[in-house]
């Protein structure tokens, strides 16, 4: 009889973000979960993120903090290229000092989003804007100290929580007779539960002796839409629930300027994932209806 693998302590950065407040509730059971947000540490000191992971000695990092306002690290570049870039260097070496792994998590962002079939995780990076950049630096900072590691490439990342596509498009479809939405931008939503739930499978694969290979993956929901498509999945879910719901318009992303550029094709192949580690993704539209269930 196989016996139970001992309980870990396992070190996430990142308190109330998105993914960050995702791992907190389907981590538990794992074993000692210790959370530090920017209240303890702050991902632009270098020195402090050593001196954190070395006083609480863990069996894993997680790293769920980021820069993640888009056009604002247009900006602040600065700041993002410290968090998201240099910050994860940071980790990945205390965490190679420890001979522990580290799980990261990336973005669509990397690519330019130019060619017409779904990225690999072998395509070539080429992030149009800062925020790409920022976060391309991060997972080269962390190969490059050849630690076990797992970067987790996701895309379009919403919940209950925080600012995020769905959240915002709830208010304004309440508050407007019409919402002009960007309609030729594909990708892939994907719930931030579906992030947790599917680190935690890794956790435990890798835990019980049975992880696939180290290195970069592609994790998000199965299936692809536009930003106008998942509009109208949220807008179906208000007139379900007998809601106010404004007209939804689509237009093109040149209709739409924002500081920083978007990529036109985020979506990303995450059969790699499927195959190295056993992970089963669920499709976009029934990770929404879920994460809409947990809202009512």
């Amino acid at each position: 009889m196989k016996q139970p693998a001992a309980p870990l302590k396992i070190l996430v950065i990142g308190k109330t973000g998105q993914v960050a407040i995702e791992l907190q509730k389907h981590l538990t059971g794992l074993g000692e979960l210790i959370v530090l947000g920017r209240d303890t540490l702050d991902l632009n000191q270098p020195a402090q993120i050593r001196a954190q992971v070395r006083a609480h000695t863990p069996d894993l990092i997680i790293n769920a903090a980021a820069h993640t306002a888009v056009d604002l690290a247009e900006s602040e570049p600065a700041l993002a290229y410290a968090i998201n870039g240099t910050a994860p260097g940071v980790l990945a070496e205390e965490a190679g000092a420890l001979g522990i792994p580290l799980i990261h998590y990336s973005t669509d962002y990397v690519f330019d989003g130019t060619q017409t079939a779904p990225y690999t995780e072998s395509d070539t990076p080429n992030p149009l804007g800062v925020y790409g950049k920022s976060k391309w630096m991060g997972e080269c900072a962390i190969t490059a100290t050849g630690v076990q590691h797992l970067i987790l490439r996701t895309s379009w990342v919403y919940s209950t929580h925080g600012k995020n596509f769905l959240l915002t498009l709830q208010r304004l479809l309440q508050q407007r007779s019409e919402v002009r939405v960007v309609a030729d931008q594909i990708g892939a939503p994907t719930w931030a539960g579906t992030l947790a739930r599917s680190t935690r499978a890794l956790i435990e694969r890798w835990h019980t002796g049975e992880a696939g290979a180290w290195g970069t993956y592609h994790l998000t929901a199965r299936g692809e839409t536009s930003w106008f498509g998942f509009a109208q999945a949220i807008a179906e879910d208000l007139i379900a629930q007998g809601k106010p719901c404004a007209t939804l318009v689509a237009i093109p992303t040149r209709a739409y300027p924002t500081p920083a550029p978007r990529p036109l094709n985020s979506r990303l192949d995450c059969g790699r994932l499927e195959r190295e580690w056993h992970i089963s993704l669920p499709g976009w539209r029934s990770a929404l209806g879920e994460c809409l269930s947990e809202q009512d």
